[in-house]
Parts: C-alpha cells; structure tokens; sequence
C-alpha cells in the first residue's frame, strides 16, 4: 500500500521500470523459453500489484472514493491510513493535530502502528473519523464505498448469512455439522480467498449502507456458477473489443433478448450469471473479474422489467470495457436506481447510455418532450430498438417512474432465466 506523495513517486519510477524490464525480457531470444516464461510472469505480477496500488492511492487522493470496512482490531492500521489519504490530509499534518513531529507518524504507519498506545490508536480514531464499528466516513454517509479486508482471517465468519445460504442450498449440511463451518468452506472453494483480500477490493453503488457479508456470500455463488459455464461451456478468451456490442442492443427488439444476450456474451468470452439478491445488498447487477480473466457479469433481477435489465446489463459491460483491466482491482457491485456523482460510476453509466441510444440519436427523439407511448413507440421504431429502452430513460431523466409503465417490459425478464432461483445448471 501507498502511504506518502513521495511513496507515490518512488512507485511510479518502479512501474516505468518493471514495464522497460517486461519488455526487454519479452525480447530476449534465449534457448530455455520455460524459464522465461516464469520471469515474465513474475514481472507481470509484480506490475499488476503495483498498478492496482498506484490506482487506488490516486482514488483515495482524489477523493472519489471513501473506505468502509468490517474489520478487526489487527487490520485498523490499514484503515487509518486508508482514511487519511481519502480524508487530504498528509502525514504532516496529521502529526501536526497530534502534537507530534512528522517522523513520528512516517514510523506509525511504515510500522503497521506497531508500538502505539491504545490511547494514542484512539486519537488517531477520532481525528480521522474511524470508528471500529466497521465504517470510515471523510465526509457524510455517501456513495463510491470501497470494502476490502487484507486476509481472511479478518473476516468474521459468524456474520455471513450462513442459514440463508443453506435454505438455498448453496453448499450441503451434514447432520451435526456447524453451518458457519460450513459456510467458509463453501466460500474458500466457491470464490477462494483473494476475493476476500486487497486483490479483489469490492466498489459498491448504492443509496442504502449494504451488508458486506452478504455480498461476498452472493458473490461466491456467481463465482461457483460462472466457473461451471466457463468449463462446461468452453468459453474463448475474452477481448478488450466492443466493435460487437450494436449486434447486442439489436437483440433488445425480441422477446428472448435477455436469453440471446447471454449466449452472446459468451461467445465473446463474459459470463452472465443470474442470482437473486440476499436480503440486506440492494443489488441489481455487479461485474468481476473471475481467476481465468473472464469478465463475469451477475444480476438480480429484482426488478423483472426489460429497461431495468439492458441498462443494467451495458453499465457493468461499461465496468467489464473501462475499468476491470485499467489495473485498480476493484469488483463493481451496483443499485442501478441509485444516483451519484462517482467519476468511476458516472463512466459506466455513461457507456451504458451511449451504447443503448447515442447522444446524436437521443437528441432526435419526440418522445422526451411529448411523453406519450405513441411517440415512444415512433421513436423504438426509427432507433431499432425495444420501446423499454427509451421508455426506461425517460422515466428516468424525469424522475416520474408512473409514466410508460406499460412499455417498460413489467414481468418479461426473470421468466427466462429460472435458474436463478434454482442449483447449479
């Protein structure tokens, strides 16, 4: 992790270095190519774990995001530091609030906080607005929150909604055995535990404060189920090329447009996993980066309706197409209904709008201002695409979810995809 301006300086010369050496090995013409195979993907890792600390310093600097973590007493060092950088305030003039000089506070974190007293632990708390309670707030309750933990020993296995996960079946319950035994089994072997550290941060959007635990339990599931598809399957390895994605908004004119998507996405190498949501995460959608570097894109479908599924759909392929392979190590969960000023949410959503219905062609439609589900449907017409699409975005941009209810494609969605209230396919 970055703790410094001059941390972020010495990293960035790292990087530039480590790329200059990938390349000068990538170049070399050697007889062992096993051997340099292992140094490039040596260097690979190593630039890959730089990348994602740089992006994430540059967030926490810039103050697009803010950290909120359950955590325990060993990790609130990392959230201390976390929230100084999201709160601007450098290590000089955190010492300065101490009464301390800098050096003593360069020492503190560079040490883990190793030798603090808990008095002084507890001032650092306040200052920084830290509460173990398991949220960081710089400023008021907002959205853009970032949950990681540095290992999974961090975790607090109890809070997992381990009865929930076995009413659904998830994983089987031996007589006599400890469901919460039970549960982090099914989550190591479902999603492993990287998921679960610094190496898969989790970005959540959302106007409600979600259950972490719930997440990552929800998360393991879309994980176990994508891997089944990616095998049984054979899914090609994904491309960073959106060139295809008109031939998907074209599938928004049929009945089985949801379903056609799906097989397209695969095609392509991205996996859709339909899961309804566990009580207590608000979600619609989330994108992720699956171990065999295969997007994986999960849904809810908690709202069974046609506009809410392709906007949904295209803003975590905004997710999948600018940030999961930028180097910030961030998995994307969403409340599409949400509002927010987030650049990295604002990027999606505007991906999202643009590959539906582009600005040139949005600016042409009579139905923004006549608002009738005639010139909706003029206006699908000469787009070629489902009257939903536009219907959705005109409710939204006015802020009145009772008008075109009749086009938005109410109960047209969830009946294709069964299994996601069924086991594994």
């Amino acid at each position: 992790m970055i703790y410094s301006e001059k941390q972020y300086g010495i990293s960035t010369r790292e990087l530039a270095k480590l790329k200059d050496a990938l390349v000068a090995v990538e170049a070399q013409d050697v007889d062992d190519e096993w051997v340099r195979g292992l140094e490039i993907d040596a260097l690979k890792s190593q630039i890959e774990e730089l990348e994602a600390d740089i992006a994430h310093y540059e967030l926490l600097k810039a103050g697009e995001i803010h950290v909120a973590k359950s955590f325990s007493l060993e990790a609130l060092p990392s959230i201390l530091i976390q929230a100084r950088i999201a709160t601007g305030m450098s290590q000089t003039e955190l010492a300065a609030a101490l009464g301390v000089k800098p050096q003593q506070v360069q020492r503190y974190e560079a040490s883990g906080y190793l030798g603090a007293s808990l008095t002084r632990l507890i001032e650092v708390s306040r200052i920084l607005n830290v509460h173990t309670a398991g949220l960081f707030e710089a400023r008021a309750p907002q959205e853009g929150e970032v949950f990681s933990w540095e290992k999974t020993d961090d975790l607090v296995w109890q809070q997992f909604p381990v009865k929930e996960m076995a009413r659904r079946r998830w994983f089987d319950v031996p007589r006599g055995a400890d469901l919460v035994e039970c549960a982090k089994t099914y989550f190591l072997e479902a999603a492993g535990p990287q998921f679960a550290t610094a190496l898969h941060r989790k970005k959540i959007r959302g106007s409600a404060q979600p259950n972490e635990y719930a997440l990552l339990a929800w998360q393991a599931r879309v994980l176990e189920r994508a891997r089944v598809r990616i095998i049984e399957e054979g899914l090609p390895a994904f491309s960073l090329d959106d060139r295809w994605l008109p031939e998907l908004v074209a599938f928004t004119r049929h009945k089985n447009g949801p379903r056609r998507a799906r097989s397209l996405l695969a095609k392509k190498g991205i996996v859709l996993v339909t899961e309804e949501h566990l009580p207590g995460t608000f979600l619609d959608g989330a994108a992720m980066l699956i171990d065999s570097d295969h997007p994986v894109i999960g849904m809810t479908l908690r709202y069974d309706r046609l506009d809410n599924f392709w906007f949904v759909l295209f803003h975590e392929l905004g997710h999948i197409f600018l940030h999961l392979f930028e180097g910030v190590r961030y998995d994307f969960f969403d409340e599409e209904e949400s509002n927010t000023e987030d650049r990295v949410e604002c990027e999606a959503d505007r991906f999202a709008l643009a590959s539906l219905i582009p600005d040139p062609d949005w600016d042409q439609c009579l139905s923004r201002f006549a608002l009738s589900e005639e010139a909706v449907r003029l206006d699908a017409e000469m787009l070629s695409i489902d009257a939903s699409i536009i219907a959705g975005r005109i409710r939204k941009e006015q802020s009145n979810y009772a008008i075109l209810s009749n086009l938005v494609g109410h109960e047209l969605v969830r009946a294709q995809f069964m299994e996601a209230r069924n086991d594994l396919e």
